[in-house]
C-alpha cells in the first residue's frame, strides 16, 4: 500500500443525453488528470449521462450508448490513472445508477447507488434498482470508499465501506442548490459522516443547470477532524488535485482553497448560471424580452446579459395607452446601461381592435379584467412572433413567484415564453438582488461592473399599467406582508389559524390562500424556470388542480356546520 495519492477531480457540466459531449469532457480531464501525475480521476454522479436523466434512463438506446462509452473509455485510458466515471447500467431487467472503476483498458468493479431518493426534483426509486454491500476499490492498494450522491446523506453505506476496511471516501454527487438550505446544511451532512466514520472525504459536485435545476459545484474535502482540506469555485467547471497522505494510521488531505461567496451572490449566480445552460444546451442563439421599465423585466434583462452577453439580448418595449412615459424612460435607460438592443411596438391598435370585436361579440364593452388580459396577450403575442421570425431567439418571460403564486398573471399573455429566470423568486428577493447586483458582479457574469438598474426602478411603486392608476400593492397589500404570508403557506405549509395567530390580518391571509389554491392550473401551465427554494412551484409542490379543498374554510366555520349548510335538505 502506497503512503500517498494525489486524486483529480472533475467538477464539471454535463448535458443530459449528449453521451459523446459528456465523453469528451471525461476524456479531456482524464489527459489533464494524466499530466500531472494523478493516481485516480473522479467525476461526478451519472457524469456519463447527465442528472437526472428522468424517463430517459429507461430507452434501451441510452443504455446500449453509455455501454458504448464505458467500454471506449476503459480501451482509450489504458496507458494512464484509473478513473471513476458514473451513469446506468441494466442487469436483469433492473437499471442502476452506478459508478465504474476503471483501469488497465476494463472495468475494475462496478458501484451501484444504494439509497435513492424521491422528493423534490428527484425520482430516482422509480427509474433505478437499489445497490446492495458495496466493496471499496483499491487505488495503489489503498481502500476507497465510493459513495454515490445520496449514500452520502445517510450513514448505512458509509459504515459498510468503513468495516469493509476503506481508508478514504470518495463522494461522487449530482447534489443541487437550494437558498434556503444553503451550502452549510450540505457540509452539516458531510461532517456527520467524517465523525461518524473517522474517515477523510472528497466531495465531487457536479455544476451547471438542467431545466429548472442548477448544480452549484462547490466541491470539497474534509479531514477526519472535520477540517477543510481543499474547496473549489462554485458555478464554474474546475478540475482540482487532492493530495492524500498517510500520517501514522491516519491519512491526512491537502489542496487549493478557493473563498465561496454567501447570501444573494450564490442566488444570483445561481439564476445566471441556469439561465445560460438553458439557453445554449437547448440550441439557443440569443433572447428577447419585453422590457417594460419595471423591476421584473429590468432584472431579468440584467440576468440574461450577465447570461449570455448584451449582445445577445433583444429588449422590447410595448407601450399602451397606460403606460406611463417614466416607464419608458425607465426601460430605455436600464437598455443603455446594460448595452443590450432595444426596440418597441405599440401595442394600443391590437388591444384596440380586439376590443371593439369583443364588443361586437358581447353586445357590450368588455369588462374592465377582459381588457386587463388583451393587452397582456396583445404583448405576449407580438414578443412570440419575434421569436418566431427569428430562429434560435428564446424568449424570456418575467413573472416572479409571489406573482405565480396567487395567480397575478395572465394566460397566454405575460406568461408566454420558453424560461423564467425569475420563477422561483419572491418580488422582495427580486428588489434585494437589484440593489446587490447594482454593486456586485458575480465572478461568472458577462455584464457591466457597478450600477446596471436605475434606482427609480427600485424605488417606484410596481404597477402591471393596465389600466389607470393601478399598482400591484392596491390589489395585492404591501409585497413584504404578501411574501411573509406566502412564506409560511407555501415554504412551511403553516396552517391558517397559525398564521393569523403571529398577527396577520384574518380576511386578508385566507383571501390570499384561497388565490393561491385557485391558481394551481396557472402554474401547471407556466414555462420552467430556475429553482432555487426547496419549496418549488414546480417539482417541489403538487397539488391537483381539480381540488375542491378550501383551507380558509376551516377559519370560517368548523366542519359540522360546513356540513349541515352542504347537506341536501329532506
Amino acid at each position: 500500500m502506497t503512503d500517498k495519492l494525489l486524486i483529480s477531480t472533475a467538477q464539471f457540466d454535463p448535458t443530459v443525453g449528449d453521451v459523446v459531449s459528456n465523453t469528451i469532457k471525461i476524456m479531456e480531464g482524464w489527459h489533464k488528470a494524466k499530466a500531472t501525475s494523478a493516481d485516480l480521476y473522479i467525476t461526478t454522479e451519472h457524469s456519463l449521462l447527465g442528472y437526472p436523466p428522468e424517463d430517459l434512463v429507461k430507452k434501451p438506446d441510452v443504455l446500449l450508448e453509455c455501454q458504448d462509452a464505458v467500454q471506449y473509455i476503459a480501451k482509450a485510458t489504458r496507458d494512464g490513472p484509473p478513473l471513476l466515471i458514473a451513469g446506468p447500467i441494466e442487469e436483469n431487467g433492473i437499471i442502476y445508477n452506478a459508478a465504474f472503476y476503471i483501469g488497465g483498458g476494463k472495468v475494475l468493479k462496478v458501484i451501484k447507488k444504494h439509497d435513492l431518493p424521491n422528493y423534490g426534483v428527484f425520482d430516482d426509486k422509480r427509474v433505478f434498482g437499489a445497490g446492495q454491500d458495496q466493496e471499496p476499490i483499491l487505488v495503489k492498494g489503498v481502500p476507497v470508499g465510493v459513495l454515490i450522491c445520496e449514500d452520502t446523506w445517510f450513514p448505512e453505506v458509509a459504515e459498510n465501506l468503513v468495516k469493509k476496511g476503506a481508508k478514504i471516501l470518495a463522494s461522487m454527487n449530482a447534489s443541487p442548490y437550494e437558498c434556503d438550505k444553503e451550502i452549510s446544511s450540505r457540509m452539516d451532512v458531510l461532517f456527520a459522516r467524517t465523525i461518524e466514520t473517522g474517515l477523510p472525504m472528497i466531495y465531487v459536485n457536479q455544476v451547471g443547470g438542467q431545466d429548472g435545476v442548477v448544480f452549484d459545484g462547490h466541491s470539497l474535502a474534509l479531514n477526519a477532524d472535520r477540517s477543510i482540506a481543499w474547496k473549489a469555485p462554485g458555478w464554474v467547471e474546475h478540475q482540482g488535485l487532492v493530495t492524500c497522505e498517510k500520517r501514522g494510521e491516519e491519512w491526512l488531505l491537502t489542496g487549493e482553497h478557493t473563498t465561496w461567496g454567501e447570501g444573494l451572490e450564490q442566488a444570483y449566480s445561481a439564476i445566471v448560471l441556469g439561465t445560460r445552460d438553458y439557453i445554449q444546451k437547448n440550441g439557443f442563439k440569443k433572447v428577447v424580452i419585453g422590457l417594460s421599465g419595471g423591476a421584473d423585466s429590468a432584472l431579468v434583462a440584467a440576468i440574461a446579459v450577465d447570461a449570455i452577453g448584451a449582445e445577445n439580448v433583444n429588449c422590447v418595449r410595448l407601450p399602451s395607452e397606460f403606460t406611463s412615459p417614466a416607464s419608458m424612460d425607465d426601460a430605455e435607460e436600464i437598455a443603455q446601461i446594460l448595452g443590450c438592443n432595444l426596440g418597441t411596438i405599440s401595442i394600443a391598435e391590437i388591444a384596440a381592435a380586439a376590443g371593439k370585436t369583443l364588443t361586437e361579440y358581447f353586445g357590450e364593452p368588455s369588462s374592465d379584467l377582459t381588457a386587463q388580459n388583451l393587452q397582456a396577450r396583445a404583448r405576449g403575442l407580438l414578443l412570440m412572433a419575434i421569436t418566431n421570425q427569428h430562429p434560435h431567439h428564446l424568449l424570456l418571460t418575467t413573472g416572479n413567484k409571489s406573482e405565480m403564486c396567487v395567480g397575478y398573471a395572465t394566460l397566454y399573455g405575460d406568461m408566454s415564453g420558453g424560461f423564467n429566470p425569475l420563477k422561483d423568486v419572491y418580488k422582495t428577493t427580486v428588489f434585494s438582488m437589484m440593489e446587490w447586483r447594482n454593486h456586485h458582479k458575480p465572478a461568472i457574469g458577462l455584464g457591466p461592473t457597478g450600477l446596471v438598474i436605475p434606482q427609480n426602478i427600485i424605488t417606484k411603486p410596481p404597477s402591471a399599467e393596465l389600466k389607470a392608476g393601478q399598482t400591484d400593492e392596491n390589489e395585492l397589500g404591501s409585497y413584504a406582508t404578501l411574501d411573509a404570508v406566502l412564506t409560511e403557506l407555501i415554504e412551511r405549509e403553516t396552517p391558517i389559524v397559525q398564521i393569523i395567530a403571529k398577527g396577520y390580518d384574518a380576511e386578508y391571509v385566507m383571501k390570499i390562500s384561497d388565490m393561491v389554491d385557485r391558481a394551481e392550473h396557472k402554474r401547471r401551465q407556466a414555462p420552467p424556470g430556475v429553482k432555487l427554494t426547496s419549496r418549488a412551484l414546480f417539482g417541489d409542490r403538487r397539488y391537483p388542480i381539480t381540488n375542491g379543498f378550501r383551507s380558509s374554510h376551516r377559519v370560517r366555520a368548523d366542519f359540522a356546520a360546513r356540513l349541515n349548510a352542504s347537506a341536501p335538505r329532506r
